[in-house]
């Protein structure tokens, strides 16, 4: 009779690791932490960057990122009028602009234009709800001792407003408009006038300049002619 072995299949025991084995493994696991602490976590937390590495990586803008301050609008001297009497005469065409935005609920923009002392704009504007409104003007450059930086000159809340505008004194003028309530509100300004450039102010202090149309750029589509006899 032939004799039958049988197994168990029980897996072989594994050898634990040596103290030699877990030390090596432990030291090369803090060396890799120590150079990522240096060259990303350093550089992107606290702009602190002794290898060069982070900056090259971009990692030192995360944790100490550049201002970008905002250009002051270009200002033109050829939109000041030479006054004659009852005439500002201007070396240059008015502009023409339209325009709008919606804003959200308790959101506030401002829209403002750039003139000289002494232009003039015409304006009509149209929301459709009532807005927290400022109609002001800021003065460009260093503003003189006992002169405010900002001047109102219509200050209430209102649904439109149609006017016009001599600037007082070179700065950008315009409106902070501002929703009161739960709804969106869309606002639509057009004018025209004598100004160099336009810049939009956002709630989270973002800007937008504008370049206007000349008022020879609007496309007007000609009246037909007239025919005899009223036919």
């Amino acid at each position: 009779m032939t004799e039958k072995h049988q197994t168990t299949g029980a897996p072989n025991p594994v050898a634990a690791p040596s103290i030699h084995t877990l030390l090596k493994t432990t030291a090369a696991a803090m060396s890799v932490a120590a150079v990522l602490l240096v060259t990303c976590v350093l550089p992107a937390e606290y702009a602190i960057d002794p290898t060069g590495v982070g900056r090259r990586l971009g990692l030192t803008e995360i944790a100490s990122p550049t201002l970008k301050v905002a250009e002051p609008l270009p200002s033109d001297s050829a939109l000041a009028p030479v006054v004659n009497g009852p005439v500002g005469l201007y070396p240059a065409e008015f502009k023409f602009d339209v325009f709008e935005v919606v804003l959200a609920p308790y959101e506030y923009i401002e829209y403002k234009y750039q003139l000289e002392k002494g232009a003039t704009m015409l304006y009509s504007w149209h929301a459709s709800a009532a807005v927290i409104h400022d109609f002001h003007g800021e003065h460009s450059g260093a503003v003189g001792e006992g002169t405010p930086e900002a001047e109102t000159y219509d200050k209430q809340q209102r649904q439109q407003a149609s006017g016009s505008l001599t600037a007082p004194f070179t700065g950008i003028h315009g409106w902070y408009w501002e929703n009161p309530g739960g709804s969106p509100i869309t606002i639509r300004v057009t004018s025209s006038g004598y100004y160099a450039s336009s810049v939009e102010i956002h709630s989270d202090h973002t800007r937008r300049v504008h370049t206007l149309r000349p008022a020879n750029a609007l496309s007007l589509a000609p009246e037909p002619p007239a025919t005899a006899g009223g036919q």
